[in-house]
């Protein structure tokens, strides 16, 4: 076992502080929106809005600060999956992506919807919406990429078909949200809320997964050899 001030061990504890954001930050975001829901629901229709939508009206600050807090988190994440995933030739480009995730929710917060006198949400900037469109497209690829350097790392074979298949799941879901929810004409625009929470399940079961190996390979290196799958 390593010296509480080691090298290794600290190394570890950066490991094991990034999973823990990994873990914790879904859940907390989660818990963030789904009691402004709760608190606004004579005001909010979780079906038909996205969850950008909290951030109109007098309250709204608290969604914002819940896109900031997640999107810190997200970007410990990645830079701890970055450290505990076995170097790989442009191996950095699925990390990458992924902290540009957190940075985009982070710009969610700077760029929000607002109501108009009539209560209507709109995008005062315009910028909301295109970050929330480089977003989420960003999600799917992200864990597709991701999964090509996991399948090189025998700790994380194990994963690396689960990243990519939700990887791949999220870009069609993207492509659908697109053409058949985003305009206000498509058929599915009043399930706009809903597939955007089904969206957002698929991510967080990912990143949590593979928060919970980061936690688990970190706490292999303090107590012994490496654990393969």
């Amino acid at each position: 076992m390593a010296s509480e001030h080691s090298p290794v061990a600290l190394a570890v504890n950066r490991l094991l502080w990034s999973a823990r954001a990994g873990i914790v930050g879904p859940l907390l975001f989660t818990l963030g929106f789904l009691t402004q829901e709760f608190f606004r629901r004579s005001e909010y229709n979780p079906v038909s809005e996205p969850v950008s939508a909290l951030e109109a009206g007098p309250y709204g600050w608290i969604q914002q600060v819940n896109f900031v807090i997640f999107g810190v988190l997200t970007v410990i994440f990645a830079l701890g999956l970055h450290r505990g995933v076995r170097p790989t030739r442009a191996g950095v480009a699925g990390p990458a992506i992924l902290t540009w995730s957190g940075v985009g929710l982070i710009l969610s917060a700077a760029f929000p919807l607002r109501d108009d006198p009539a209560g209507n949400i709109y995008d005062p900037t315009g910028l909301h919406t295109v970050n929330g469109t480089i977003f989420f497209f960003s999600l799917g690829i992200g864990l597709i990429v991701i999964s090509r350097r996991l399948a090189r790392d025998l700790r994380w074979s194990g994963l690396s078909g689960y990243a990519l298949g939700s990887g791949i799941v999220l870009t069609l879901m993207f492509g659908v949200f697109g053409a058949l929810v985003r305009p206000e004409d498509a058929p599915l625009h009043d399930l706009a809320g809903l597939i955007q929470r089904l969206t957002i399940a698929v991510w967080f079961a990912c990143i949590i997964s593979l928060a919970l190996r980061l936690r688990r390979i970190a706490t292999a290196r303090m107590t012994g050899p490496p654990v393969d799958n």
